[in-house]
């Protein structure tokens, strides 16, 4: 499908909304979980969806932080074409709001204003007894564990294996979902639950896949782009 059918649909809309996961960021040098070089294919001590679990976060507090210390923190990523497009998008009044499933802040950071984070962010970080905030800078100094001024443990406002969803993200992402006329989903292949579940409440015509491998809702979309997702939002034209 060409760039000039995508053009034309984000033309005639004001109403977008994009849904997006790890691949988004991927061309600003973060890798995936699940692609053939990403983390879940890497060998290590624990297998990494067990280090990045509630459970593992709580009985193995320094080999969870040593993993998410040094596989899950790029402070010097920066937004690529992708990111950037979707906040200009949004500018234009075009994207009513992206939600992501990542929790690297780079939407933000690209200048994205409406963004509905399902699993957290790492830019926030909390002490699990005193509820301090913490930003990132302060779990990337920290030695080992991050403690917080009163003693305790500070942790990631991320969502781990184990934990729900936030209640009011969950609700929000819904309703944008919902009243969209047009839904983008880009760089996730849509195997992240309960996160992937919430495009089913979109009841548009105009369901737009981006991502470089197939996905259990190809069959359902309207128009399916195979490729890196900066590239091809990249070439959108205002």
């Amino acid at each position: 499908m060409s760039s000039d059918t995508l053009n034309e649909i984000i033309e005639k809309s004001d109403n977008i909304v994009f849904f997006g996961g790890a691949g988004v960021s991927t061309e600003s040098g973060i890798p995936d979980f699940r692609s053939p070089d990403g983390l879940y294919a890497m060998k290590y001590k624990f297998p990494p969806e067990t280090m990045v679990s509630s459970s593992f976060f709580y009985s193995n507090t320094a080999d969870f932080y040593e993993f998410y210390k040094e596989k899950m923190q790029y402070p010097n990523a920066s937004p690529n074409k992708a990111h950037l497009k979707l906040a200009e998008l949004e500018k234009a009044g075009k994207l009513k709001a992206v939600i992501t499933q990542n929790v690297d802040g780079l939407h933000q950071m690209a200048g994205s204003v409406t963004v509905m984070e399902l699993h957290g962010s790492a830019h926030r970080n909390y002490c699990i007894k005193c509820n301090n905030f913490y930003d990132l800078e302060h779990i990337i100094n920290s030695d080992g564990v991050p403690l917080c001024e009163c003693g305790d443990v500070v942790k990631p406002d991320v969502v781990l294996f184990g934990e729900g969803l936030d209640d009011d993200v969950v609700s929000n992402t819904a309703r944008f979902i919902s009243k969209a006329d047009v839904l983008i989903v880009g760089g996730t292949s849509l195997g992240v639950y309960p996160a992937a579940g919430l495009i089913d409440y979109y009841r548009g015509r105009k369901l737009i896949l981006i991502n470089k491998t197939e996905t259990p809702m190809n069959y359902k979309a309207d128009i399916v782009f195979t490729g890196a997702i900066g590239e091809i939002l990249g070439e959108v034209n205002l």
